[in-house]
């Protein structure tokens, strides 16, 4: 490909397509939590330490036990991502796929990009019903012999496969995550940071771009809409 090639926009899933206030992820961390005190025989202090640890260091609980547990990855999924009661929580939204279906995918393509497997990310598109709006996902194949996530410039060069791009100028990003928007950043992706309303301002910008809101890619990046966009709504 050539420098003429259609640039792709990659969307983190979790706590980016739906809000933070779902509490998703809290309800993630307790089912994190029980499976390392009953896998690994540690007390809830110990589970929590060692939860965070390997999220700080790996950005994800999984790799830390597939590296030095010997954990089943695909048993964890179905334990904790596949466990969770998405459908209790996770509705269409129409607001999410307007702002989605204003973006011109005759200047830009549309992929999903998650930590996440597969099983999970394609429940919680479809459960918002979006899922039609993208091409396809790269996501963290807890199945293979060895896998990367999100912030590993492996899982970046992955998706940058998949998609079938080859510029680092040619992907924009967004994601909820400080490390993983940090990374992109760095790589030369052009990236928004998503914050909730609720999220304290971090010390320093993990990316160029910092949002609070999704509607506010149509502010960082008009040329992908097709609608203009003013500080006060769409016109």
């Amino acid at each position: 490909m050539s420098q003429n090639e259609k640039p792709v926009f990659f969307f983190d899933i979790d706590n980016c397509l739906y809000p933070k206030s779902y509490k998703i992820q809290h309800m993630m961390s307790d089912l994190i939590d029980k499976y390392f005190q009953d896998h690994l025989a540690l007390s809830q202090e110990e589970a929590n330490d060692l939860h965070l640890k390997y999220y700080r260091e790996y950005g994800l609980a999984i790799e830390g036990l597939v590296r030095h547990h010997k954990v089943d990855p695909l048993e964890y999924n179905a334990k904790v991502d596949d466990a969770l009661p998405l459908e209790d929580i996770i509705k269409p939204n129409p607001e999410l796929r307007k702002l989605l279906e204003d973006i011109d995918t005759s200047k830009v393509r549309m992929w999903l990009f998650t930590n996440a497997y597969v099983t999970h990310g394609t429940k919680v598109v479809k459960l918002l019903e979006i899922d039609d709006l993208f091409e396809d996902m790269t996501y963290c194949d807890y199945g293979s012999d060895k896998f990367y996530c999100k912030p590993h410039a492996e899982m970046f060069d992955k998706a940058m496969e998949q998609a079938g791009v080859k510029l680092n100028e040619n992907c924009y990003f967004v994601d909820d995550s400080f490390i993983n928007t940090k990374a992109a950043q760095e790589r030369g992706w052009h990236t928004a940071h998503l914050l909730d309303p609720e999220d304290p301002e971090p010390p320093t910008r993990a990316a160029k771009h910092q949002i609070r809101s999704l509607e506010e890619l149509r502010d960082i990046f008009p040329h992908l809409f097709k609608s203009k966009s003013t500080v006060n709504g769409t016109v």
